[in-house]
């Protein structure tokens, strides 16, 4: 089988595409025939070293997969050969992928494999940070940095589904052009206007209610600074490449908070929360209301161009590998 295969943490050119022997699944295991693989932020950076979490070495990265069961381990028994599911984990950039039973899913009635491999990490990560961290309610007014990236676009619309207002940032035209097409209320170029100034106009000063930043870097303390009364600012990740530091006075002067997301960690600490979230995203997308915005396909010899592209951050929506191309 072909993949895409990390024998050293570095730059991007250093992985490779190899013929590699297909892997068996162990006890409590399946092997999954990859359709499609989802391309996210974080796989650009675990191949530099520059994640929370190193794998061992080598390894074949891709967190987010669909495709059909072509083999069982020992001990499953939910599964069966030719089962359609989406599986979370690693090794989604090849041809054949192996994970444990527990990390896989069936593939929901009426979705195809490119839509599930880019659905459920976007998604789930969105919803876990805007309803169980962020606290969002009806009514609020929700500002999402980096509206036109993968999780940015599904907190755009899983916010118009919770019934906030929901302000959308983004760094072009074209981005927030299609910010406006998915429901975005308000719209804002952070590299054309001043996002406190922006938020202050557009709530008559009364300030946003709940802040969603996968960004990072200068923008942080901007959007921090944009919150109200008890506002949440909610911290997905960091696009931009830079932590950010703020200054701790600026959340004790409306006891505003700053929150993390882990939803990864969440699935296992709150299994009944998640389940909760799935069931949720998935009456949504039933009902037309969230649906992954797919802007690229490509085989696995266009990946690392395409790793490139959402490391310096243009990638709109999300890119899909399909690894038998």
């Amino acid at each position: 089988m072909k993949a895409l295969v990390c024998s050293e943490f570095g730059p991007l050119e250093k992985l490779e595409i190899r013929d590699m022997p297909c892997p068996k699944p162990g006890p409590g295991q399946v092997r999954i025939d990859v359709k499609a693989a989802a391309l996210n932020y974080p796989d650009a950076l675990i191949v530099q070293g520059l994640y929370q979490t190193r794998p061992a070495l080598p390894f074949v990265p891709g967190a987010e997969f669909a495709g059909l069961i072509s083999a069982v381990g020992s001990g499953v028994t939910e599964f069966r050969l030719g089962d359609a599911v989406v599986a979370f984990g690693s090794g989604g950039f090849a041809e054949e992928a192996v994970v444990d039973a527990s990390a896989v899913m069936p593939l929901p009635a009426g979705m195809e494999p490119v839509e599930g491999a880019a659905f459920f990490l976007t998604y789930c990560t969105s919803l876990h940070g805007l309803k169980d961290c962020g606290r969002l309610l009806p009514g609020d007014v929700l500002l999402v940095l980096g509206a036109a990236g993968g999780v940015g676009i599904a907190a755009v619309e899983i916010g118009k589904a919770m019934g906030a207002t929901v302000i959308a940032a983004a760094s072009s035209a074209e981005r927030l052009a299609l910010c406006q097409r998915l429901g975005a209320d308000h719209l804002i170029d952070y590299e054309r206007e001043t996002l406190r100034d922006r938020c202050d106009t557009i709530t008559s000063r009364k300030g946003v209610d709940v802040v969603y930043d996968p960004v990072g870097g200068a923008y942080t303390e901007q959007a921090f600074r944009a919150l109200g009364w008890r506002g949440r600012h909610v911290v997905v990740g960091f696009a931009s490449g830079t932590i950010p530091s703020v200054p701790a006075n600026l959340a004790l002067l409306k006891e505003r908070s700053l929150v993390g997301v882990y939803w990864g960690e969440s699935i296992h600490r709150a299994p009944r929360e998640h389940a909760a979230n799935v069931a949720q995203l998935l009456d949504w997308y039933r009902a037309g209301k969230v649906r992954p915005v797919i802007t690229e396909t490509l085989p696995l010899a266009g990946l690392v161009g395409a790793m490139r592209r959402i490391h310096s951050r243009r990638v709109l929506g999300k890119v899909v590998v399909l690894p038998e191309a």
